[in-house]
């Protein structure tokens, strides 16, 4: 895949969060860097989010989940941005993820393999999550659950790498000041992924098309 497109994908249900300014941050901060980025917010679209029949029936995605489909088709990066509730992402996200990260889309097991195919390869994403733990509850009390289960469990298991983090901690305690850094420093983060992108692409190898060069 050679694609420079960075999708910013907002998983907070409320749009006056500071989630929302996170997300405004990171996508400034890789158009600035010169990607072209597209934005999804989740809490806008429409479709249920839940998987009625598991993987056992096929149930037809909304138009709204096929045009995210699509936008997730042509990136190259994805950056989330969500809450932790509850030590897991908001149910809008889960939702979003157990309705379209589908079999033979996201991922497909194979004969005679114990791993499935990573069909998302290709692809590298960053995850931002806010939470009012700190940093020591969370790694002892919840195990980082966040970043075993939707980093490694999710991304990396459909072949998103690398796969970064910004983990915000003690939000509910937070002065201005200090949650103008955070905000700051995602922007940093959306350069310096975007950045990273463009030069990814910059660097791979050009497929001429059949017919192509000297003859």
């Amino acid at each position: 895949m050679n694609n420079a497109t960075v999708l910013v994908i907002d998983g907070h249900p409320n749009g006056q969060s500071l989630g929302r300014a996170l997300s405004d941050a990171y996508e400034a901060g890789a158009r600035r860097a010169g990607a072209l980025v597209e934005r999804l917010d989740l809490r806008e679209l429409q479709f249920d989010p839940v998987l009625r029949a598991g993987f056992a029936k096929e149930q037809a995605l909304e138009p709204d989940l096929l045009r995210a489909r699509a936008m997730i088709e042509r990136a190259g990066h994805v950056a989330w941005e969500f809450p932790m509730w509850w030590a897991s992402p908001p149910a809008l996200v889960r939702g979003f993820v157990d309705r379209l990260f589908l079999p033979k889309w996201a991922f497909a097991y194979e004969r005679d393999s114990a791993l499935p195919k990573r069909l998302l390869a290709g692809r590298s994403a960053r995850v931002i999550v806010t939470m009012d733990s700190p940093w020591w509850w969370y790694a002892l009390a919840y195990k980082r659950s966040i970043h075993g289960a939707f980093v490694n469990g999710t991304l990396s298991f459909c072949g998103f790498s690398p796969v970064q983090t910004r983990t915000i901690h003690k939000v509910r305690a937070m002065s201005a000041r200090e949650i103008a850094a955070h905000i700051a420093a995602v922007g940093e983060d959306g350069s310096r992924d975007a950045s990273a992108l463009l030069a990814r692409v910059k660097a791979a190898p050009v497929i001429a098309a059949i017919g192509d060069g000297p003859q």
